[in-house]
């Protein structure tokens, strides 16, 4: 698969901010079949830079209820929490 296939795209929060700061972790939405082997690949590839750790979070397709009515349906996701290397940076993410 094309890392262009695996990362969708970033998450910019303020959690995750803290998170790049402290940590030097950044977090991304990626295909929900996805595994971390793939997704550390794409993120050396599409960045050039070293990974550390990959860690992945679900979360599942939930049902949209009011008064006991179902509305529709939230869509899942999967998120990636990527440790860069110490000394590595993304240059994209600076400044943010």
């Amino acid at each position: 698969m094309d890392y262009t296939q695996i990362l969708r795209k970033p998450l910019i929060t303020e959690k995750t901010t803290a998170l790049k700061e402290d940590d030097n972790q950044l977090v991304f939405f990626v295909q929900y079949s996805a595994n971390k082997i793939e997704i550390k690949k794409a993120i050396e590839e599409a960045f050039q830079v070293s990974v550390k750790r990959v860690n992945t979070a679900n979360k599942k397709p939930q049902l949209k209820k009011r008064f006991g009515r179902t509305l529709g349906k939230e869509p899942g996701y999967k998120k990636a929490y990527i440790t860069l290397e110490p000394g590595e940076k993304i240059s994209y993410f600076e400044g943010v």
